[in-house]
């Protein structure tokens, strides 16, 4: 995402490689023309907006036992769009206007832009709200689920401001409605989930570290995800810079799409692993007095969650069994930071605190 002013050109948003795929050519518009078409405009924001909101929720239900607080998925979401997306576009187009300045040349600065330059500055930006959550809220990463949401929810912030730009310039006002609808059905559905899966390698290798001894594990996890979604950002650009057109399109997609299944199923595995968790380390709650057994088994399971939340819904109590299924997964996951951690400052204190609290929902919640 760039705005690149080049000499006797007008003022040029060059969209990376590949969006336009021979059907929406690239032209030079001197003017967004947000006063001139303002319908057009907040139709795009709209669209990029809402479906990275609707992909957002996607995220938030996957994270099924134990949910991010909606306050820093908001932040990291805001961060994504604003800081991220605002950063990107002064960024990358300062560096390629410089490229462009050294070798005259167009063509060297869309592919030097698109295919280095754009995917270190993009992930390093999406990467750092990532970081920010991992340093300032350390209790809140859990698992290495925890870190591809976190880093998930941050890229679709960026989609949302990236997409609303794209669809708005580089679709309606080149050709129209027609235009807008075919761009956004290509950022929205045929690449939707890119930034987010690109992003997902960051988190994972900050989770990686959260939970190792090791000093070069600490340091080194983060970096090798951080080089992970460089690598496939700049990968899917220069696939889509090299192979224009229908062909380019297809192939790109296909590769997409089998990126974005491959985290589905590391996402799959977390979540069965953070239901093993769940067994393990609850079980001696039950002993305890904190849950009874009926409501141990349904903890562990997220379908059985779900229909008792349900349940809950009808007879007014919803969120009570909201909150003790969620201080269910809270409590497993602390003494699990216990177990392998230590103490850090206060998980023992946090972890009577929780147990505390779910003994006094478990009568309201029942069986």
């Amino acid at each position: 995402m760039r705005l690149i002013s080049y000499p006797g050109q007008g003022v040029r948003l060059i969209s990376y490689p590949g969006l336009e795929v021979g059907l929406i050519p690239s032209i030079d518009i001197p003017t967004l023309n947000l006063y001139n078409s303002p319908v057009g405009f907040l139709l795009s924001l709209f669209l990029g907006v809402s479906t990275a909101l609707a992909y957002a929720a996607i995220v938030y239900w996957l994270d099924r036992y134990e949910k991010e607080p909606r306050r820093l998925l908001a932040g990291v979401f805001l961060w994504g769009a604003f800081v991220a997306g605002g950063g990107a576009l002064l960024i990358n187009s300062l560096l390629g206007a410089g490229i462009y300045a050294f070798t005259g040349s167009l063509a060297a600065s869309e592919l030097a832009t698109s295919t280095l330059i754009a995917p270190l500055v993009e992930e390093t930006l999406k990467g750092l709200a990532v970081l920010g959550v991992f340093l300032r809220y350390r209790s809140e990463f859990d698992s290495l689920l925890d870190g591809i949401v976190y880093a998930a929810v941050t890229a679709l912030g960026f989609a949302a401001a990236e997409n609303t730009l794209y669809i708005y310039r580089n679709g309606y006002l080149q050709n129209g409605f027609s235009g807008l609808f075919l761009l956004a059905f290509v950022r929205v559905v045929l690449v939707g989930w890119q930034h987010p899966f690109y992003t997902a390698f960051t988190g994972a290798g900050l989770s990686a570290a959260r939970y190792s001894r090791s000093a070069a594990i600490r340091l080194g996890a983060p970096l090798i995800g951080w080089s992970l979604a460089v690598s496939a950002h700049a990968l899917h650009n220069a696939l889509a810079g090299l192979l224009p057109g229908l062909s380019g399109l297809m192939l790109g997609t296909a590769l997409d799409w089998s990126g974005w299944l491959f985290m589905l199923g590391v996402i799959f595995y977390a979540t069965a692993r953070e239901r093993r968790w769940l067994r393990e380390y609850l079980a001696g709650e039950v002993q305890r007095g904190a849950l009874t057994a009926d409501q141990y088994r349904t903890a562990c399971s997220a379908w059985s969650q779900s229909a008792a939340r349900l349940s809950a819904l009808f007879r007014g109590r919803y969120r009570v069994a909201w909150r003790f299924y969620q201080l269910c997964g809270e409590l497993a996951h602390k003494k699990r930071q216990l177990a392998r951690m230590g103490d850090e400052g206060g998980n023992a204190a946090e972890i009577e605190r929780l147990r505390a609290e779910l003994a006094s929902l478990s009568p309201l919640v029942g069986r």
